[in-house]
This record gives C-alpha cells, sequence and structure tokens, in this order.
C-alpha cells in the first residue's frame, strides 16, 4: 500500500465519530428488595375489589351460578388477572412474571393455614363442652352410658393406650428405620437400591393393609386377643417406612466433605457415622421421628382391626384390648347423642394437643444444630479446660523449679470461653 494511501486511511479512522445513546430511554431503576410495598399493597386491594364485584356480577345477573365453592375460585382466577394487569402498567415483564407468582403462592399457602385453623377451631368448639371438666381427663368410660352427662367419664383410659402404643411402636420403628436409612445412604449397592424400593412402596400402602397383616399373623397365629402389642406392631409398620425415607433424605444431604475428611485421618466407617454423621444430622433426624411419631399416633383403622375397643383402663398391652385416643374419636362420633359426639370431638382436641407436646419434647432433645452445646455440656467443657489448664501449669512448675510462670501467660492463650459456660 503506498503512503498516500495509508494516510487516507488513518485521516479516515481518525475521522469517524460514534454516535450517542438516545437519552429518551429511561434508566434502569434498582429493584426493591422490601417485603411489603405500598404499591403491591394497593394493586392487591384494587385487583382483589374488582375479582369480587365481577364475579359478583357474574354469579348473579349473567350465569345462572349458585355455588359458593365456584364464587371463591373464580373470584380468585379473576383477581389473579386483574393484578398482573395492574403490575405490568409499572413494572416490566420478569418483575410482573415475579410478583404474580408470589401472589399465587402466598395465597395457596393462606388456603392452606386458614383450613388448618378451621380444623383446629372447630374441633376444639365441638369438644369445648367436654373439655371444660376435670373428670374429662382423670376417669374413663366404664360406668359412662351414652346419655351420661359430660360431668361424668372420660378419656384417661384412651390418653394411657395412645401413650403406650406409640410409645412401643416407635421403639421398634425408630431403631429399624434408622439403620435401614445408615445402610441405603452409606452402604450402595443393589440391596440398598432393594431396600429403597421396598420403602417407597411401603409407603404408599393402605394402613389398613398394616392391621390386617398383624390381624392375621400375630393375633391369629400366636396371641389369638385383641391387644395393645398387636396394635403396637401395626403401628409400627406404617412408621418405619416415613422414618427410613425422610431420614434417608436427611443423611445424604451431609456434605461429603465431612465423611472424606473423618476417612482422611484414619477413622472407619462405624466411628464416622456414629461421630460425624448422626450428630450433623440430628436436627433432620429429629424431624423424621417427629414424622413417624405423627403418623402412628393418629392412625384408626390398624388400631380397629387389632388392638379391639374398651371403657376400661388397661395398662398392661400383652392382656385385653386397649383403647387409643383416634379409635375412641371415631367410635364417640358415630354415636347419635350430643354426649356422644362431644367426648369425641374432645377424644380429638386432646390428641391434637398430645401431638403438639410430643413435637415440642421431640424438637427440645434433638433441635439443636451439629456442633451446639447446651448450657451444661458448655458448662461442663468449660470446666474440663480450666482443670486441663491447672493440670499443665503444674507440670509445667514441676519443670522448672525456680519458675512458675502461668501457662497462658507462658504461651499466649487463655482458657477456651464457651457460649453459655458463665450461665
Amino acid at each position: 500500500m503506498s503512503e498516500g494511501h495509508v494516510s487516507e486511511a488513518v485521516q479516515t479512522v481518525t475521522g469517524t465519530t460514534v454516535p450517542q445513546r438516545s437519552t429518551s430511554r429511561r434508566p434502569p431503576r434498582p429493584r426493591e428488595l422490601s417485603i411489603i410495598r405500598m404499591g403491591d399493597v394497593v394493586a392487591v386491594l384494587g385487583a382483589l375489589g374488582a375479582a369480587l364485584a365481577t364475579t359478583g356480577l357474574l354469579w348473579t345477573e349473567v350465569a345462572p351460578f349458585t355455588s359458593a365453592l365456584g364464587y371463591v375460585i373464580v373470584s380468585w382466577l379473576v383477581f389473579v388477572v386483574y393484578y398482573a394487569v395492574l403490575v405490568s402498567l409499572d413494572e416490566n415483564r420478569p418483575t410482573m412474571r415475579d410478583r404474580v407468582a408470589a401472589v399465587v403462592v402466598n395465597s395457596l399457602a393462606a388456603v392452606v393455614l386458614a383450613a388448618l385453623v378451621f380444623v383446629i377451631v372447630y374441633t376444639f368448639v365441638r369438644g369445648w363442652d367436654a373439655l371444660v371438666h376435670t373428670n374429662f381427663y382423670t376417669q374413663d368410660l366404664a360406668s359412662v352410658a351414652p346419655l351420661t352427662p359430660l360431668n361424668q367419664g372420660g378419656v384417661l383410659h384412651a390418653m394411657v393406650g395412645t401413650l403406650i402404643q406409640t410409645g412401643i411402636a416407635m421403639g421398634i420403628a425408630v431403631p429399624l428405620g434408622l439403620v435401614a436409612a445408615v445402610y441405603i445412604s452409606q452402604v450402595p449397592g443393589r440391596l440398598a437400591q432393594l431396600i429403597r424400593t421396598v420403602v417407597d412402596a411401603m409407603t404408599a400402602v393402605p394402613d389398613i393393609l398394616a392391621g390386617l397383616f398383624i390381624y392375621a399373623t400375630l393375633i391369629l397365629l400366636v396371641t389369638r386377643q385383641y391387644d395393645g402389642i398387636a396394635a403396637s406392631c401395626a403401628l409400627a409398620v406404617t412408621a418405619v417406612p416415613i422414618v427410613c425415607r425422610a431420614s434417608d433424605v436427611v443423611l445424604r444431604l451431609v456434605p461429603g466433605s465431612l465423611t472424606e475428611a473423618s476417612y482422611a485421618l484414619g477413622s472407619g466407617q462405624l466411628r464416622t457415622v456414629r461421630y460425624v454423621i448422626l450428630p450433623t444430622a440430628r436436627s433432620g433426624l429429629a424431624t423424621a421421628v417427629i414424622l413417624g411419631t405423627a403418623r402412628a399416633i393418629g392412625e384408626t383403622s390398624p388400631v380397629l382391626l387389632t388392638a379391639g375397643a374398651t371403657t376400661y383402663m388397661n395398662y398392661n398391652p400383652v392382656n385385653g384390648p386397649m383403647m387409643s385416643l383416634p379409635l375412641l374419636a371415631y367410635s364417640e362420633v358415630q354415636g347419635g347423642f350430643a354426649q356422644e359426639i362431644a367426648r369425641g370431638f374432645g377424644a380429638a382436641a386432646v390428641l391434637l394437643v398430645l401431638v403438639l407436646v410430643l413435637f415440642l419434647v421431640a424438637r427440645a432433645i434433638g433441635g439443636r444444630g451439629p456442633g451446639q452445646l447446651s448450657s451444661r455440656q458448655a458448662r461442663r467443657r468449660a470446666a474440663g479446660s480450666r482443670h486441663d489448664l491447672a493440670r499443665m501449669q503444674r507440670a509445667l512448675s514441676a519443670s522448672h523449679p525456680g519458675q512458675s510462670p502461668a501457662l497462658g501467660v507462658a504461651y499466649g492463650a487463655t482458657a477456651p470461653d464457651f457460649p453459655g459456660a458463665n450461665s
């Protein structure tokens, strides 16, 4: 290329201008991260009012609809559409989709919460006439007829039977479920895959089949009577797959780096499982036990086929029928008298409170995270550290007779300060 062409090309490059960006486009605004926004509140209220008005007009003037449930469902659908339109007026498309998804999820959660609150409140309201009497918690139904006033008789025999049956059932289900979960998660192979398949299949099996299985094998062939131990075995059959499946999911969430670090330090598989994996997953395992207990404590059909029914107190699970709260609630509500219905709903309310108490106890026992110490454990560990410090100071003084330095000063360290050690 000649020298003239090069200079001309340089002049062309140096003379090139870059067009400026148009300033008419609105600059992007930072996205608000607060949970409650005034614009969202106004949009929700406006969309809700418009949806109720539109559906009311449709139900009363346009179409011959009369169903209350249909009115609620159609109102919700129209509300979602109106809310999406209102949000799209001020926000871009991704933000609009995010807001609509949040409204749908929150509204469905509100429906579930409302259903749960309705069930609990309805149960307590229907059983309140029986719950206000102290004899309801201290007596059985041995001398109570269907028309006996509510100030006589109670559900003590059913409460005791429920605790005994559930305790025995969980004593069987928890070890089996945890051992199976540990084997499935830590020992891969064909047998582990077979166990996982069987557990998944047992989770979907109707509970009445567990009662029929125990009735055909334990009652007809061995005991030949209805008793609490047969009901406990039936409840254990229903709880084992729940405990095993939930524990397996929790154990698989344990970081693999912890297991690898334990193996790298020379620990075997048994010690790794005992001292690393199980303590790390303790909170989740407690949740698995709670799920299994909730599944077992509320069962009616297996107990109906195996434990029988009685109005007397029975503390012996291997001798005679034993009543439980779910079975008592079912049998009493089936009666046509107001006293029986009140006792049935009262038994259901007591069962709800009992489940809540067991849940709180289980969370208190296994709710701490990995490495977290209770106040007592922290004080004990701090006392052990001070004892070791004093022992090493004495050893240091004995090795240097002419000097008596404090070990913490000599080594620039002090006794560890554990959380809760001074409380």
